[in-house]
């Protein structure tokens, strides 16, 4: 399957309204199962585009999602969970959706469109060669999210392009294509079924393996996370005790010496003088493994 034919009206679902309740759900379910089936096989081109999106991070670039409707809130999710999951700084995140910050609780008619809004709207932030734009476009076609594409590529900035579409302009545009065709909608044309499931997926997986790469993982730890509530407070205090020994009351005052952070806690219980603590993990790019090694 090349092309992701989502308007496309299978006959096998022209009746689909007159199912009883539990076959439609089970065809509904079918349908999210095969999506994840088309994630599995993009895996490789995943990997690559990890891979090469380190790098630009580690010197100190910047992580844009772009897209529209569906596609781009789902961007805009991926991207915003990543302060408070692995404490990647906002400055850090560039979030671009068609429309701006109205079309993310309602449509924005015609704002997928605006490919000289596009343009503007990311360079209000000054890309470089050291970011990753991330379009997100079922279709492939959006011209929002092939406009900053483009101009993403013509920076230098690393471009990575997830559709549903292996011949569409996104996948051209950027330097590295994440296809998953996940064809026919079960409900003819609506991506937020099966296309928007593979494409949260996909953002899920290359985030996730990303941050992980990035040092902000330490034995399935997110060791980065932000305190923002009791809960991770409790959560921030257990993996200090878990990973560098001690009482509830020592993680507790390591934390707060390092301003909440797990990760530098755990080098403060381990010995690591408080203004060796930055200087270290500077030298070891952020990861505990290597500073802990070296201790």
């Amino acid at each position: 399957m090349t092309n992701s034919r989502t308007e496309t009206v299978l006959a096998i679902n022209e009746d689909i309204e007159r199912l009883p309740l539990d076959a439609l759900l089970e065809r509904l379910l079918t349908s999210q199962k095969a999506a994840l089936d088309r994630v599995g096989e993009a895996l490789p081109s995943i990997e690559r585009a990890v891979e090469a999106a380190v790098p630009r991070l580690q010197a100190g670039g910047r992580l844009v999602y772009a897209g529209a409707g569906t596609s781009g809130r789902i961007g805009l999710q991926d991207g915003v969970e990543l302060t408070p999951t692995f404490g990647v700084a906002p400055e850090k995140l560039v979030l671009l959706l068609a429309g701006g910050a109205g079309a993310t609780t309602q449509a924005a008619e015609g704002a997928e469109d605006r490919e000289d809004q596009a343009r503007l709207d990311l360079l209000d932030y000054h890309p470089t060669e050291r970011d990753v734009v991330i379009g997100v476009a079922a279709s492939g076609n959006t011209p929002y999210t092939c406009a900053v594409v483009q101009l993403g590529r013509e920076v230098g900035a690393l471009t990575i392009g997830v559709s549903g579409n292996s011949e569409s302009r996104l996948l051209q545009e950027a330097e590295f294509g994440i296809c998953i065709p996940t064809g026919a909608e079960v409900l003819a044309g609506s991506t937020r079924m099966a296309a928007g499931t593979a494409q949260k997926v996909t953002l899920n997986l290359f985030s996730t393996a990303l941050m992980t790469r990035l040092g902000h993982v330490y034995r399935g730890r997110m060791v980065d996370m932000r305190i923002s509530n009791e809960k991770l407070q409790v959560r921030a205090e257990r993996m200090v005790m878990e990973l560098a020994g001690g009482t509830v009351e020592e993680a507790r005052e390591a934390l707060k010496l390092v301003q909440g952070n797990t990760k530098r806690a755990v080098l403060l219980r381990h010995g690591v003088a408080l203004v060796e603590i930055e200087p270290l993990l500077e030298r070891c790019q952020g990861n505990l493994h290597l500073a802990l090694a070296g201790l």
